[in-house]
């Protein structure tokens, strides 16, 4: 009996000696996650823009991205992947790794206006990513050919109230934030003006300097220059109150009482990434928007800071998800 026991025993010993290994194995493996977080970043960060290079966002997040990799010690890359409307760089972020080495620069268009156009989306605003923060609010401007007879909002609507159907306006594509800031409008007047979208918001300007569509609404940082050489000139700012940047310019609603129009760019990194990593790139992100010279700089581009963090960024996309949703189903708003 003894000599059962004892091999009994053993056998006990030898069915225990899997679960010792496996439980070091995980504590080794914990401790390799933590020494990774706490290392953070020791390489290349790649933020992927799923937009064009002379975006809103694009003008934004180049010299932000920069000062955070000053910050971290660390070099921080953007690579520009403007495919399928955005949904091509969009869904590449939501199917990266989970470590910290992969970020989205995203505009709201992306997380609330192509989910709620397009019947297929490889990737769920809320879901597939993990928040970091909002990071600015872009002002929009509603600009004319300097030879638009009308120099207000109100006179835009008019005009087109006068030619139904005649008077065009130019988007960067079906559901981009220009076509819907215009849908917006267009619904909130009833006046009947005509979407003519490009690929890409830079051509969609081009054609409104040289005259082949009268109006379009755009961010200021884009169109800035050309307003200041002559080439377009402001109907409204879009914005709640003047912009310092065109004091002399009024806001839309001072002649279209009630209506305002803007956007925001947001940094994101893929669902599951830890809280110390997020944790890291937020108080990178908020030490970068400290620094003076950097807000001056993007100040006089037309934007506004407003990095309040993870939560309320998550709150955004969902409040977001559901006005876009009335805007593009009362425009019959169709993809390209």
């Amino acid at each position: 009996m003894l000599r059962e026991v004892q091999i009994d025993r053993g056998n006990m010993h030898n069915k225990q000696l899997p679960l010792i290994s496996i439980l070091c194995i995980c504590n080794m493996l914990w401790i390799g996650v933590a020494n990774a977080q706490a290392n953070y970043p020791s390489r290349t960060i790649q933020t992927i823009m799923p937009l064009q290079a002379g975006s809103g966002v694009d003008i934004l997040m180049r010299p932000i991205t920069q000062k955070m990799s000053e910050n971290l010690g660390q070099a921080i890359t953007i690579e520009n992947i403007p495919g399928g409307a955005g949904l091509i760089g969009s869904a590449k972020v939501a199917q990266s790794p989970s470590d910290g080495y992969v970020l989205g620069a995203f505009n709201d268009s992306i997380l609330t206006m192509l989910p709620n156009l397009y019947k297929k989306v490889d990737y769920d605003p809320v879901q597939s990513f993990t928040p970091i923060s909002e990071v600015a609010a872009i002002t929009f401007v509603l600009v004319a050919n300097p030879s638009f007879p009308g120099s207000t909002a109100a006179d835009l609507v008019r005009i087109a109230k006068d030619k139904p159907g005649k008077i065009d306006y130019a988007s960067g594509g079906n559901g981009s934030p220009q076509h819907i800031g215009m849908e917006i409008f267009r619904q909130y007047t009833g006046a009947p003006i005509v979407h003519i979208p490009y690929r890409g918001a830079a051509a969609a300007v081009t054609d409104v300097m040289a005259g082949q569509v009268p109006v379009m609404i755009s961010a200021l940082s884009v169109v800035l220059p050309h307003i200041r050489a002559g080439k377009l000139k402001v109907l409204g700012v879009a914005s709640k109150t003047r912009s310092p940047l065109l004091p002399n310019s009024p806001t839309i609603s001072e002649s279209v009482k009630g209506y305002e129009f803007s956007t925001w760019g947001a940094l994101l990194a893929p669902k599951g990434t830890s809280p110390a990593i997020i944790e890291k790139l937020n108080e990178s992100l908020t030490a970068a928007l400290k620094d003076q010279k950097l807000r001056e700089q993007l100040v006089q581009q037309g934007f506004e800071f407003v990095p309040l963090g993870p939560d309320h960024l998550k709150e955004m996309i969902t409040q977001g998800l559901a006005k876009m949703k009335k805007v593009i189903k009362d425009g019959g708003i169709q993809p390209d």
